[in-house]
């Protein structure tokens, strides 16, 4: 932002207006003048649009597949880069510089034919190199987010194929493939993400740090030309967003559950639904050992939760439904699973509001109710420490109510704030309120399998392994459905409540925005986790009536 010194605080005190103003950002709205931010622009008003977004969501590596941009906690389709494939608002696998896919017989050597006809932004053509080459650079990376970890290595034989390599069957790669962008050999470096060149719908013409981004259609698109032809994403605070949008400086602005309550002249509440999954872990060993996360040794086990009846009755125990709407408002839905509404989830699962039997549950495992309300058996009251992000109000306010009506059933929860440096020696011994949710089945397998990635309820099953393995060998995503599914549950057990029960899944929270009055946005698919760059999926098919 030449000449221009805004910072972050300025968007979120009482001189908001001026702020925006400074970064180019007044009068953004249908049929008002747009936010040129000091770039040369002739899109009017009607292919331009606005959107305040949280601070969080600025990529801190900057526009860089091989690190965050995409993928990792928050995925989305990147826009500036070209993918192998995409996926369709009903989760369907179509191409995007691939023109064909195909997987050996043996379902280790992945093949994607690459069209011919696709250049980056600096004018050189893509090929199948770069793609071999970005894989390539992932796998090797510390710092890369996206999960490669079953490639064994990406070749390209020619200009059109690209041949990957894996070290197990994974079918699931396919979900990572199509939110990875592919970025040029020719042109990748050090400084790559804060200048970012690309194959895909847009480019990247400014990035002021801190404060906004913005994108322009890219001319050399192979594709259909964008109707939505600049992308303006302002980053604030969630107050700031607000007052943005009050003053009709934005179009769009992400709001929670909190501020919903609020009305705002010539805007509508947007809530888009979600997997953005809201659970608890229940770590079914007991105290006293020890586990690794990634260089660090964490304490692991709860003598609580190591007993089966109480993960059962914590899951019976708990109203879902008031949940949603008590602290949501009514902006969310029950969740039961990790990918509830996916075609993997599981109606078995589910787990209807049930006191009587929760206590039954524990009554039943010898545990009897004492004089201070809390069960107890054999000198171990059932009392847990609940801990939550301290600087996320829903997750504080779900913990709360999770507490209240666990004491209810007589199970004591003391709930705790911290930041997430104090939160996570505690990932594998006491319970969290953690944000989940992805478009892709691989969280089952991450959060069940024993060697899953985020297994923090330390979960062994050999049965339940032998499901998630087979389910990621399966001829085809659509054949691994169903072992998925019986991986929670099979009729005889599972993860399922009914089960081995190793989390307590409470709700998918909605994804809220202000939206402007006469903007259309296209229909999203289910947004995973992470409030932000998941909504501009498909902003290239966004319109203004």
């Amino acid at each position: 932002m030449s000449g221009a010194n805004v910072t972050r605080r300025a968007f979120v005190g009482g001189g908001i207006a001026a702020a925006l103003a400074a970064c180019g950002l007044a009068g953004c709205g249908n049929g008002g003048g747009r936010a040129d931010a000091a770039t040369a622009s002739d899109v009017d008003a009607t292919h331009q649009v606005t959107i305040a977004m949280s601070a969080e969501n600025e990529p801190d590596a900057g526009f860089d597949p091989c690190v965050d941009w995409g993928c990792g906690e928050h995925v989305h389709e990147p826009l500036i880069q070209s993918t192998l494939i995409v996926t369709d608002e009903d989760m369907n696998f179509t191409n995007d510089l691939a023109t064909d896919w195909s997987c050996s017989p043996d379902k280790l050597t992945w093949t994607f034919k690459i069209r011919d006809d696709a250049t980056f932004s600096d004018g050189q053509a893509l090929t199948a190199a770069d793609v071999a080459f970005t894989i390539n650079t992932i796998r090797g990376s510390k710092n890369a987010q996206a999960d490669l970890s079953m490639v064994a290595d990406a070749t390209a034989p020619d200009a059109t194929t690209a041949l990957i390599t894996l070290s197990k069957p994974c079918n699931t790669l396919l979900y990572t493939l199509a939110n990875m962008g592919i970025v040029p050999e020719h042109a990748y470096g050090p400084d790559y993400g804060a200048n970012p060149i690309g194959s895909g719908r847009y480019k990247l013409v400014q990035w002021d740090r801190g404060q906004q981004a913005i994108l322009e259609a890219n001319p050399s698109y192979y594709g259909e030309k964008p109707n939505i032809e600049r992308v303006v994403v302002v980053f604030m605070a969630e107050d700031a967003a607000l007052a943005a949008a009050r003053a009709g400086q934005v179009d769009m602005a992400y709001t929670s559950a909190t501020l919903a309550d609020q009305t705002i002249e010539g805007y509508s509440l947007e809530a888009y639904d979600t997997v953005d999954s809201r659970g608890i872990q229940l770590p079914v060993i007991p105290a006293g050992s020890e586990r690794a996360d990634g260089d660090v040794t964490y304490p692991a086990g709860n003598d609580v939760t190591c007993n089966v009846e109480v993960r059962r009755a914590i899951n019976l125990g708990v109203d879902r439904q008031a949940i949603v709407d008590d602290v949501l408002g009514g902006y969310g839905k029950v969740a039961y699973s990790i990918g509830d509404g996916m075609p993997w989830a599981s109606d078995d699962m589910r787990c209807d509001y049930d006191p009587k039997a929760a206590k039954a549950q524990l009554e039943g495992a010898g545990w009897a109710l004492g004089e201070d309300g809390v069960y107890a058996r054999e000198g171990l009251r059932c009392s847990l420490d609940l801990y939550y992000p301290a600087s996320d109000s829903v997750r504080q306010s779900m913990a709360n109510a999770f507490a209240n009506q666990m004491a209810q059933i007589g199970i004591e929860v003391n709930t705790h704030g911290a930041s997430w440096d104090d939160l996570y020696p505690h990932e594998f011994s006491d319970p969290i309120t953690w944000g989940w949710g992805s478009n892709s089945p691989s969280d089952v397998y991450e959060l069940s399998h024993s060697s899953g990635a985020m297994n923090y309820s330390c979960y062994s099953d050999a049965t339940v392994d032998a499901y998630l393995d087979e389910a990621l060998a399966a001829d085809d995503v659509e054949a691994s459905y169903p072992l998925w599914q019986q991986s929670e549950w099979d009729g005889v057990g599972g993860i399922a409540p009914a089960g081995d029960a190793t989390w307590v899944w409470l709700a998918n929270v909605s994804h809220l925005y202000w939206k402007r009055d006469g903007l259309t946005v296209a229909r999203q698919k289910l947004q995973p986790h992470g409030h932000g760059w998941s909504v501009l999926n498909n902003v290239d098919r966004w319109s203004w009536q």
